[in-house]
C-alpha cells in the first residue's frame, strides 16, 4: 500500500507486570481510509488503539500520526482525533447538548453546531433529557457524537456499534463513509463483527498475540477468497498459510 500514512507504528512493544502484550507491532494507516483491525479477543487490539491515543504509552516503538510522534506532540496530536474505546461515560444528570458543550469547554472549542451533530447521529428530539435516561444505543450514539463533534482528522472506534438495533448500525455505518467521502477522514475501526467491518473498511489489520501480522486490502481479500473477509480471517487466526506476508 503506497498511499500517504494517517499512523505509523514501528516496533511496538507494551509491557504489563513483566509481560510483553504488545510484541514488536507494526502498523500502516492510509490517509482518508477506512482501517477494520480485526482479532480474537486479547489479541490486543484495544491496547493498540489506547497507544494511539495516547491514553497509554508504549514500553518501546514509535507511533506517528500524519508524520508526528505522538509521545512529543501529544497535546496538537489529540486535537485532531475524536474516539470511542470501550462504555462512553457522559455526566448522567446533564442532556447530551449540556455534555457536549463541557467536551467542547475541555478542548478549547466553541460555536460548533451541537444540534446538527446529535442529528447526525440520529439523536433527534431529546431536549433536556438527562443522559440517565438513555438507552444503550443512545449512548453509543452520543459517544459517536462527542467523537466527532470537533471534525477530527483521524477517527478512532473499538465496537462502535455496541447496543445499535440493525436500523441504528446501517444509519451509523453510512454516516462513517460519509465522514470519509466528505471531509477526507481517516478511521480506524474494531469490531468483533466481522459483516460490518466488510462493508465499511478499505484496508483490514490482523492482530494476533499483540502483533498485526498482515494488512492488505478489501478489495484483494474479496477477490481471492470466494467467502470474503470470514474466510480470510479464519484461515489466518486457525492458523491456516498466511497467503500475504
Amino acid at each position: 500500500m503506497s498511499y500517504e500514512k494517517a499512523v505509523k507504528i514501528s516496533g511496538l512493544i507494551k509491557t504489563f507486570n513483566k509481560k510483553e502484550v504488545i510484541r514488536n507491532c507494526n502498523m500502516n494507516v492510509p490517509k482518508g481510509r477506512v482501517y477494520g483491525l480485526l482479532g480474537v479477543n486479547g489479541a490486543g487490539k484495544t491496547t493498540i488503539l489506547k497507544m494511539i491515543m495516547g491514553l497509554l504509552s508504549p514500553t518501546a516503538g514509535n507511533i506517528e500520526i500524519f508524520g508526528q510522534d505522538i509521545q512529543k506532540n501529544k497535546n496538537n496530536i489529540l486535537k485532531n482525533i475524536g474516539s470511542v474505546i470501550e462504555t462512553p461515560i457522559f455526566y448522567e444528570h446533564l442532556s447530551a447538548k449540556e455534555n457536549l458543550e463541557i467536551h467542547l469547554s475541555y478542548m478549547g472549542i466553541q460555536n460548533l453546531d451541537i444540534k446538527n451533530t446529535l442529528n447526525l447521529v440520529g439523536l433527534h428530539d431529546i431536549d433536556y433529557q438527562p443522559v440517565s435516561e438513555f438507552s444503550l444505543g443512545m449512548r453509543q450514539r452520543l459517544g459517536i457524537a462527542r467523537a466527532i463533534i470537533h471534525k477530527p482528522k483521524l477517527l478512532i472506534l473499538d465496537e462502535p456499534i455496541n447496543g445499535l438495533d440493525p436500523v441504528g448500525i446501517r444509519e451509523i455505518r453510512e454516516l462513517f463513509l460519509n465522514l470519509v467521502k466528505d471531509h477526507d477522514m481517516t478511521i480506524i475501526v474494531s469490531s468483533h463483527i466481522l459483516s460490518e467491518i466488510e462493508h465499511i473498511a478499505d484496508v483490514i489489520g490482523i492482530v494476533e498475540n499483540g502483533s498485526v501480522i498482515e494488512e492488505l486490502d478489501l478489495f484483494t481479500i474479496e477477490k481471492d477468497f470466494k467467502d470474503g473477509l470470514e474466510e480470510y480471517f479464519f484461515n489466518i487466526v486457525n492458523g491456516g498459510m498466511k497467503k500475504y506476508v
